[in-house]
């Protein structure tokens, strides 16, 4: 594995990044994670990082994975999405995937600000 591309995901997922929990059962899925994600897909220079990170948030919105959403709206806020932004894809998710993803997606975004300004 490239240590480049691991490097490349605890930049953008900070500390947070799962790479820190692998051990030996993990191991080979956070290889194939880093890899396949974060180098062929996010290692791609036709759209920028931020551009990236607003349609992820996006689409984990409407898969609702609560955890996943925390982790990338960190991502997103490291990435240079703005909170303001961030709102602003969520009251799309409203519209197009549903009030209860929103809901949910908005209650997650907050939680996380408020981590976030705790330090």
């Amino acid at each position: 594995m490239d240590q480049n591309t691991y490097d490349k995901r605890r930049e953008i997922r900070g500390r947070r990044a799962r790479t820190a929990d692998a051990d030996d059962f993990n191991k080979p899925f956070q290889d194939l994670v880093t890899e396949y994600c974060w180098g062929a897909v996010w290692g791609r220079e036709e759209l920028p990082l931020k551009t990236r990170s607003v349609l992820n948030l996006a689409m984990i919105s409407v898969l609702n994975r609560p955890q996943e959403l925390r982790t990338h709206i960190r991502g997103a806020l490291t990435n240079g999405v703005t909170r303001e932004e961030i709102r602003e894809v969520f009251m799309q998710v409203a519209v197009y995937a549903g009030v209860p993803a929103a809901v949910d997606s908005f209650r997650i975004a907050r939680q996380t600000f408020a981590e976030l300004d705790q330090g």
